[in-house]
């Protein structure tokens, strides 16, 4: 800022010098160049001298934020036998007990077999004909979604089945079903058939 004032001050001196003496000529002698440098070094330097006094936005990159943008998480889905109504519906089912072929049973490779659960509507709503069971996951066995044969009122239990075929190699084989509503959204907890295939 002095070095500005400076410029300022020669200037006016010699602006001042060369209309005061009519009869003289005067010559100036000012270095362009140099005073077009003394202005640049001056602004480069409040504008250097203002940045240092700022604190800084962006903080200084660590050896930590490095590994955590290097380490790319990967999620898993598992299906769970677990209740989980569809959110926003008025829709609930709770397992209560295997009424056929219960979990383990030993079945004859290609036979076919009646699954049923008897389930309980633990939700608000009445479970028209319009529900059905329907596949979720692992081993279909050849069934097809079925629809419920009555209505059934919140509170009130059910039993709901599925025609099944065994599959004709041996092991162990496991299928899971759910309910779902007249629009098709599945609710309430997973019905599982665990059978084994000698």
């Amino acid at each position: 800022m002095k070095k500005v004032l400076s410029i300022l001050v020669l200037l006016m001196s010699v602006l001042l010098a060369a209309c005061s003496g009519a009869n003289q000529q005067l010559t100036p002698t000012i270095d362009v160049g140099a005073l077009q440098t003394a202005s640049v070094q001056t602004v480069v330097a409040n504008v250097t001298r203002t940045a240092e006094a700022m604190p800084s936005a962006t903080p200084e990159p660590s050896a930590t934020l490095e590994v955590a943008a290097a380490v790319t998480p990967v999620e898993t889905v598992t299906p769970t036998l677990a209740v989980s109504p569809t959110q926003g519906l008025c829709d609930d089912a709770a397992f209560v007990s295997d009424a056929s072929v219960i979990d383990g049973s030993q079945m004859t490779a290609g036979a076919a077999f009646v699954k049923t659960w008897k389930v309980k509507n633990t939700g608000t709503c009445t479970w028209t004909t319009g529900y059905q069971i329907i596949f979720a996951y692992n081993e279909k066995m050849g069934g097809l979604p079925t629809a419920l044969s009555t209505e059934v009122q919140p509170g009130a239990e059910v039993e709901v089945s599925v025609n099944l075929v065994a599959p004709t190699k041996p092991g162990n084989y496991s299928g899971y079903w759910r309910l779902s509503n007249n629009n098709g959204f599945a609710f309430g907890q997973f019905l599982s058939v665990v059978i084994v295939v000698p």
